[in-house]
């Protein structure tokens, strides 16, 4: 009899503490609290100098909890990060430092233009499309070089010659793209206009008349400059035509196999050949 009491209560107590078992895993406990709110905040990724344009691959984003937040810092979101893409840092920033609204002066500020052009530099506006500005892969602070592609005009022009593509500035410097320089501008655009892209370059004031003359001429691009080759200035490259492009043009400029040959007295003779 005192057997069978003490295998009940041994029972008893297996399944009393299998049930608390159960039922902790079931209702975690108070003490497993979530985690505290964070706040997104945009930082630097790396250190950068004073004047630098701020590129998408500058920012990285820091976690802070609400308290610890400064009252001026950017918060991490698709249109923080979009208009501050092409500012310009008014101070030396180190890596993982804060972004704040005191630190940059953005595209549309008062000032802007002043503040990022060098000393007896100039700032011109050229337009491009999609493909010819790189198709999006272009920012500001890229060194870049200026082509012109321009169909040319001659009686005596052959196939070969009538299209040609040359370097009307070289490494320049982007210092705007797609921004309305002017402050307050209307942030509306139409269909047409989110085609056309506008790139401000930063040039002396004999290259400012060189890309307007350009902009009548012919169809404007753009070719990046690797951030090495910005240090080490090069020669122009010389006009590329179309006979240099294409093997059938240049097929079409070789001189003809055929003509027509007339002899006259004393052994004279003269040769024609179609032009």
């Amino acid at each position: 009899m005192v057997l069978r009491l003490v295998l009940f209560i041994v029972l008893a107590v297996g399944l009393a503490g299998f049930g608390t078992v159960a039922w902790i895993d079931m209702h975690p406990a108070h003490s497993q609290k979530k985690a505290a709110p964070t706040i997104a905040l945009l930082a630097t990724g790396k250190a950068l100098p004073p004047g630098t344009l701020l590129q998408p691959s500058d920012f990285t984003v820091q976690d802070r909890p609400p308290a610890q937040v400064p009252a001026d810092a950017v918060r991490d979101t698709p249109e923080n990060r979009a208009s501050y893409t092409g500012a310009m840092i008014r101070r030396r920033l180190s890596a993982g430092a804060l972004l704040t609204t005191d630190i940059a002066i953005r595209p549309g500020d008062h000032g802007f233009l002043a503040a990022v052009l060098q000393p007896g530099m100039r700032a011109v506006s050229v337009g491009v499309d999609a493909i010819t500005g790189a198709a999006g892969l272009i920012w500001p602070g890229d060194h870049v070089d200026l082509l012109l592609t321009q169909n040319l005009v001659g009686a005596n022009l052959p196939p070969t010659r009538k299209v040609a593509s040359e370097t009307v500035l070289s490494d320049v410097r982007v210092i705007a793209i797609d921004q309305r320089l002017v402050q307050g501008a209307s942030g509306n655009h139409t269909a047409a206009q989110s085609t056309a892209r506008t790139v401000t370059l930063e040039v002396t004031p004999e290259q400012a008349e060189q890309v307007e003359v350009a902009a009548h001429l012919g169809p404007l691009s753009l070719s990046v400059r690797p951030s090495e080759a910005a240090k080490a200035r090069q020669s122009k490259p010389p006009p590329v035509f179309s006979g240099q492009v294409s093997p059938a043009l240049a097929a079409l400029d070789m001189p003809g196999q055929t003509g027509i040959t007339v002899f006259q007295g004393a052994g004279g003779k003269t040769e024609y050949h179609p032009q």
